[in-house]
């Protein structure tokens, strides 16, 4: 079964800030901003994201493209959606995103490693991602994140990363568990940001450690192997 998966269009309404969390044996480093939301009667409402940036783990690092000329179809789509958060959950379509089975990153160059972090914030994509939410937040750009929602009550979205190939059985989708932060299709998180001209700029990530080609439930099938630039879109009409 399916996580509460989608997208929200909003609006940063704070500095985004550097935070860590300790996962098993490696340190995860995410950006936090908080996000103005609208509800469904237009009311706001304010949302904390994390976005991942890296670890201080050189086995586990990110993959990562930021493109500051994406020019996808999916944008028109985007552009047309109201503000606030777009359940996706279930689908198997675009606007719903998946890396591999959607050619949603083409033309948006290499998949790039990130740096290892120390906690220090010049490294990258780090530094770059925060300059372009600051700036997003200085200039009321409406920004995209897709991800998934936060459990627990708490009004927010995370897993803004590619959500499937994960090796771990704690995230072995089974089909069944959908309390369990697990693998899934067409489930992958992103950040796309509205920057005033005909190209947008996007930000697309997926551990070093997940592994393609995926099955339909996005757990890595037996010749699976870290992603990389020949895997994005090949499991297309698969």
């Amino acid at each position: 079964m399916s996580l509460t998966y989608g997208f929200v269009k909003c609006r940063v309404v704070s500095n985004p800030v550097l935070k860590s969390s300790r996962h098993k044996q490696e340190t995860q480093y995410h950006l936090h901003a908080t996000l103005k939301v609208a509800d469904e009667g237009g009311a706001s409402h304010k949302w904390d994201t994390a976005i991942n940036v890296g670890t201080n783990d050189a086995d586990d690092l990110l993959n990562y493209r930021l493109a500051f000329d994406y020019h996808h179809p999916i944008i028109e789509t985007l552009k047309s959606a109201a503000p606030g958060f777009h359940d996706l959950t279930g689908t198997s379509a675009l606007p719903a995103l998946d890396f591999l089975r959607s050619d949603v990153l083409k033309e948006t160059g290499h998949w790039r490693e990130s740096d290892v972090m120390d906690g220090s914030e010049q490294v990258e994509p780090l530094a770059t991602l925060k300059r372009l939410l600051q700036h997003a937040h200085d200039k009321h750009s409406d920004v995209y994140i897709f991800g998934r929602t936060y459990k627990g009550g708490g009004l927010g979205i995370h897993d803004v990363h590619m959500n499937q190939g994960s090796q771990s059985k704690t995230f072995f989708n089974d089909g069944t568990d959908d309390d369990n932060d697990h693998n899934d299709d067409w489930q992958d998180g992103a950040v796309l940001v509205d920057l005033g001209t005909t190209e947008w700029a996007a930000y697309f990530t997926a551990f070093t450690q997940q592994l393609v080609p995926t099955d339909g439930l996005g757990n890595p099938l037996s010749d699976s192997h870290p992603v990389d630039d020949a895997d994005v879109g090949s499991l297309i009409g698969k």
